[in-house]
């Protein structure tokens, strides 16, 4: 009983520790990714105390954080251009509904056709974009340059760069943290490193009164209590048809980036989240941020990654997040702007050595080409587009690299049998990628006037399987071969439409499995098995 009470305390007490330490470096993420999408900070900020608060409550995944992310804010970027923030308020809300959507239709299982090589294309990818979002910081406030979340929207050469002195000292600053964050574990791990880090480099920074730039040199993060307000756009057809692409783009990004997150928690924590409760969470939350003039967001790998990293393994982690930041908001805002900035990049460096899997460099060796292919071409485009196309790319391409693996599996067996008759017997799935090959192994000019086919050892798995026995059917009917077709699945017979007579019917042996297929009329039978 003892022993379970202090394991308790222990771990609130890292909850709450690794939670003011995300806090803390969700300040600077969440004000950068407002002015990113062109809102005011405080639009940013009320975003990440409320999606984070939200999720950590209902979501799917303790541990994990979410908040405004720039994944999303480049999406919002021409929405508020053109038509102003209240039309993102609006379509923040859709967003939350859509995710609610996918929550009650639990889409979330199709995550799992994200292949292992997507994931780690993802991890890498989404690891260069942090660092490249940090290089913005080494330059005036209010430059230009990689603040915008993906690399092809600025230019290592548009960064307006400090002063050489501030340059130099700030690189100090950020090896001071980094030193720290990863000695410090090797001494004690009573407190988070990274929250000692940010402690320490802030009191040497206002003790020595080091000239360096802090969070307030970005923007005020003072405000009050977020209020509700129900979006000022009309109520029509056409608000509509304006906001419903963004929302549907925001949810797609939203969902794939929290749930890809929610799988790399699982693996570092060796535990199991919900992906149908984190939609309803992410949707829950966004549905209401957009009610309260938040700018919406999703999970973040980076602050995930930090909470983890200190020790953050409950909800209490999420919510004492959520809460500090709020608290920092309405009553701190004059201590968190003297933070230096030097401190929390350095943060987020080491979040980057701890997210990119080096691993990568040594295995892209060993897997087959078109891993290897897909892993950085999934990089690759996390980084110059978004995290949503880069997956469904991946995806994409890891689907035409098997459809076209497996197309050359089926393969045919010609015999002669006693009888005088043509023996096919056929081996490996008959699919759309593989019905080419098929009907190119069958000789119905050469063949004797019987001829029996096999389908024992095969499976055929989709409409373009029947249509390609049905096209062979005919082809040895118009050279007058007597044909036999034995071992198929009794929904392939009732598919058949040129060969079914031909088929002979065997209750004993016959296999039986399903065909996909959306037209087939089975009354109350399941159509996919």
């Amino acid at each position: 009983m003892f022993e379970n009470s202090a394991a308790l305390r222990s771990s609130m007490k890292n909850d709450v520790l690794s939670g003011l330490t995300v806090a803390l470096a969700l300040v600077p993420e969440a004000v950068a990714f407002a002015l990113i999408a062109g809102v005011e900070p405080l639009v940013g900020l009320y975003a990440a105390f409320m999606v984070g608060l939200i999720t950590s409550i209902f979501g799917g995944r303790p541990g994990m954080i979410s908040g405004a992310t720039g994944a999303m804010a480049v999406v919002m970027v021409a929405l508020v251009a053109d038509h102003g923030v209240e039309y993102l308020f609006a379509a923040v809300v859709l967003t939350g509904l859509i995710q609610l959507l996918a929550g009650v239709l639990r889409i979330a299982r199709f995550i799992r056709l994200v292949p292992h090589p997507v994931m780690l294309g993802f991890v890498n990818g989404l690891a260069i974009v942090i660092f490249l979002a940090q290089l913005s910081q080494f330059g005036e406030p209010g430059g230009t340059g990689w603040a915008a979340g993906t690399f092809l929207e600025g230019s290592i050469l548009d960064v307006a760069w400090l002063p050489s002195a501030q340059l130099t000292v700030m690189l100090g600053l950020i090896a001071l943290t980094m030193s720290i964050i990863h000695f410090l574990p090797k001494l004690t791990t009573a407190i988070p490193s990274s929250l000692v880090a940010i402690l320490v480099v802030s009191l040497l920074v206002v003790g020595l009164q080091v000239d360096t730039k802090v969070v307030g040199d970005i923007a005020s993060i003072a405000g009050g209590f977020p209020s509700f307000h129900i979006p000022s756009v009309p109520f029509s057809f056409e608000t509509l048809t304006i906001i419903l692409p963004y929302a549907v783009v925001l949810a797609a990004i939203g969902l794939i980036e929290s749930l890809l997150t929610l799988r790399l928690i699982d693996e570092i924590t060796e535990t199991r989240g919900n992906g149908n409760r984190e939609c309803l969470g992410q949707g829950l939350a966004n549905t209401l941020t957009g009610l309260f003039g938040g700018m919406g967001g999703c999970a973040m790998i980076g602050q995930s990654m930090i909470n983890v990293n200190s020790g953050g393994r409950g909800r209490l982690s999420g919510i004492t997040a959520a809460i500090s930041l709020l608290a920092f908001i309405l009553f701190a805002s004059s201590l968190i702007e003297q933070i230096p900035i030097a401190a929390l990049v350095g943060v987020m460096f080491i979040v980057v050595i701890g997210t990119f899997e080096w691993s990568s460099f040594r295995i892209i060796r060993r897997v087959p080409r078109q891993d290897a292919f897909v892993l950085i071409t999934v990089s690759a485009v996390t980084v110059f587009t978004d995290l949503a196309v880069a997956v469904i790319v991946g995806v994409i391409i890891s689907a035409l690299v098997f459809a076209w693996n497996h197309a050359k599996e089926v393969r045919v067996e010609k015999r002669e049998n006693r009888y005088g008759s043509h023996y096919y017997t056929v081996h490996g799935p008959l699919f759309f990628g593989s019905t080419a090959s098929f009907s190119e192994q069958f000789t119905p000019r050469d063949d004797n006037t019987d001829v029996i086919i096999d389908f024992a050892d095969s499976r055929v798995v989709d409409h373009s399987g029947i249509e390609a026995i049905d096209a062979l059917a005919m082809r040895y009917k118009k050279n007058n071969r007597t044909l036999h077709l034995i071992h198929l699945s009794r929904e392939c017979k009732k598919l058949l439409k040129k060969a079914g007579d031909m088929v002979e019917v065997n209750v004993v042996e016959d296999p039986d499995y399903f065909v996909a297929i959306e037209d087939a009329d089975w009354g109350d039978e399941p159509m996919v098995n």
